[in-house]
């Protein structure tokens, strides 16, 4: 019988996914206590900047683990996975690349290697009486993994201890439309913006530091077998409760897919083992406040540009009005063409859009809106600050929004909505490639449109910052895109 592989000091270990958030940290005490670590991850959402001195890094997907670890270590903690539950939903295909093809493949690595494996399965599955695991694309196939990994022990001897984690926070999170809610409403009240809550606000987490997770993890690694390690902290805090504690304007968001109600952690496993929760989210939002210290609060206003609007709208500019209807609190200068004479006049109705229509009511107008359009844009710009400047197309919309640019600048987000960008002719690429490229973020309705959209420019990515307005830009346009998904529906 093959001998337990343990976390003895001086063991090789392999983190992947270990340039991100809980993988850098777990990098860190490893390195610290001893250990020779590798790393391999393919920079999805880690980044270069989350590199600990003393860590061998390797850039690759997991898929192809095989190919960029030629050495047999000791341990391999699998974190290298798709870990956003809503927006999973808008990620299927990329979803399954990660989480199914790759962790198949690591699976086959530990098996031919005889590693240990740690693998880091998802508290989702736990949510809402257990109804959480088929809630999103990406809580399935977390679930299915662990019934994967469990399997390989039964099948062929894989030594094993499965993992999970209770909503992360703490250094080095990342924010955007791949952050956690603790970062998001940092930077949001950092920012003096309101923070975004999704309805109903009643949900609850156990919000869990990134050092607990990780002692916990090294517990798991040294003493665990089998399944069922929760590494949660005890309270749990509604989003609401999370929000009064950051403190400022609180602006309901539409609920959203995939959002599950309730989460209990159960850590007795991981206790037994010795672990103990040594930080609490009341001390961490606390110093946060007072590393931030006084904020102005922001105005809540986003300046939108769109080639046509009501009357000539479609799915696309129709969202955009169920977006505003649902946030109240937040105005909508929305910057088009007249287009046709019969839309000459200002019909929005919604009181928190006010519509600036330039041209002469013809069709033409829409050559006219990056110069006319621009021109309205910096006036507007004079009198109000905005959180962001948003596109509905990467089109004429878009050309004014970035001829309006200045000091200082406001990111834009561009919609490429039912946009299809991997099938235009190559002398509208050409456009497409200087519009996204010169976009701060591009999102795109399904993986296959974004991929398009990522490959006419390098510099355009749908995960990375875009400044001030970012954590608010993603929360809008994770409403949006709900939105969108029902116009789209009642038209088609």
């Amino acid at each position: 019988m093959v001998a337990m592989q343990s976390l003895k000091k001086g063991s090789l270990v392999l983190v992947t996914g270990g340039a991100g958030f809980v993988g850098s940290h777990l990098c860190e005490r490893l390195v610290q206590d001893g250990h020779t670590v590798i790393s391999l991850d393919n920079y999805f959402t880690g980044t270069p900047e989350n590199h600990v001195e003393g860590v061998v890094y390797r850039t690759g997907h997991s898929k192809d683990i095989g190919t960029h670890i030629s050495e047999t270590p000791d341990i391999v903690f699998h974190l290298g996975e798709y870990a956003r539950t809503e927006k999973s939903f808008e990620d299927v295909e990329l979803v399954w690349d990660l989480n199914k093809t790759g962790t198949f493949a690591v699976l086959e690595f530990c098996r031919r290697r005889k590693c240990k494996l740690i693998y880091a399965g998802s508290s989702t599955k736990f949510a809402d009486g257990g109804d959480g695991r088929d809630q999103s694309p990406y809580a399935w196939t977390k679930a299915t993994n662990t019934e994967l990994v469990k399997n390989y022990a039964e099948w062929f001897g894989l030594e094993y201890a499965i993992a999970y984690f209770y909503n992360v926070y703490g250094p080095r999170e990342m924010s955007g439309s791949y952050g956690t809610l603790i970062s998001i409403f940092g930077s949001l009240y950092q920012n003096g913006q309101p923070l975004t809550v999704t309805a109903p606000g009643t949900q609850t987490r156990n919000y869990t530091h990134v050092n607990d997770i990780v002692s916990g993890l090294l517990l798991v690694a040294e003493g665990g077998k089998g399944d069922g390690y929760g590494i949660g902290a005890d309270e749990r805090f509604s989003v609401l409760e999370v929000a009064e504690q950051f403190g400022g304007e609180v602006v309901m968001m539409p609920e959203r897919k995939g959002n599950r109600m309730n989460s209990v952690a159960d850590a007795e496993k991981v206790k037994a083992l010795g672990w103990q929760q040594r930080h609490k989210l009341t001390d961490w939002i606390a110093q946060l406040r007072e590393e931030i210290g006084a904020v102005k609060k922001a105005e809540q206003r986003v300046l939108v540009y769109s080639t046509t609007f009501y009357p000539h709208a479609g799915p696309a500019e129709y969202a955009l009005c169920d977006v505003a209807e649902a946030m109240p609190n937040v105005h909508f200068d929305v910057v088009t063409t007249k287009f046709s004479k019969d839309a000459m006049g200002d019909e929005c109705v919604i009181p928190n859009v006010t519509v600036h229509k330039v041209g002469f009511g013809h069709s033409f107008d829409k050559y006219l809106l990056p110069l006319l359009g621009a021109r309205v844009g910096r006036n507007l710009r004079q009198e109000h600050s905005y959180l962001f400047q948003w596109s509905l197309f990467a089109s004429y919309g878009a050309l004014a929004a970035l001829f309006a640019r200045r000091k200082p600048r406001v990111p834009l987000l561009v919609t490429l909505a039912d946009q299809k960008v991997g099938r235009v002719p190559w002398y509208a690429r050409l456009f497409f490639t200087y519009v996204l490229g010169k976009a701060d973020q591009v999102y795109a309705m399904d993986t296959y449109e974004a991929q398009a959209a990522i490959s006419l420019s390098k510099r355009t990515t749908p995960i990375k910052s875009i400044g001030e307005g970012d954590a608010f830009a993603s929360r809008v346009r994770f409403a949006y895109s709900d939105f969108l998904a029902k116009r789209l529906e009642e038209k088609y």
